[in-house]
């Protein structure tokens, strides 16, 4: 089973980061439901515009947090590359 990294862009314009093993399960419960993250609930609905898979949880976990430590302008340039 693959994990994936994954930015969402938010109604209010932010980004979200995370991690999942279902995309299209996690879009919609930050979009639908009370699963999703209480930073999007607030900011709904988002939009995903970055998606790379990793080979496990933990490559995965590290890569999530290395992406949450960029700052804006770089996550926007990691998104548009």
């Amino acid at each position: 089973m693959g994990y994936f990294v994954y930015i969402v862009q938010c109604n209010d314009d932010t980004l979200y980061t995370g991690i999942t093993t279902d995309i299209s399960r996690r879009i919609d419960e930050h979009n639908n439901s009370d699963k999703g993250a209480k930073y999007t609930k607030l900011r709904r609905p988002v939009s995903l515009v970055y998606l790379e898979e990793q080979e496990n949880r933990s490559t995965a976990s590290k890569r999530e947090y290395f992406i949450k430590k960029l700052k804006r302008e770089e996550k926007l340039r990691l998104i548009s590359d």
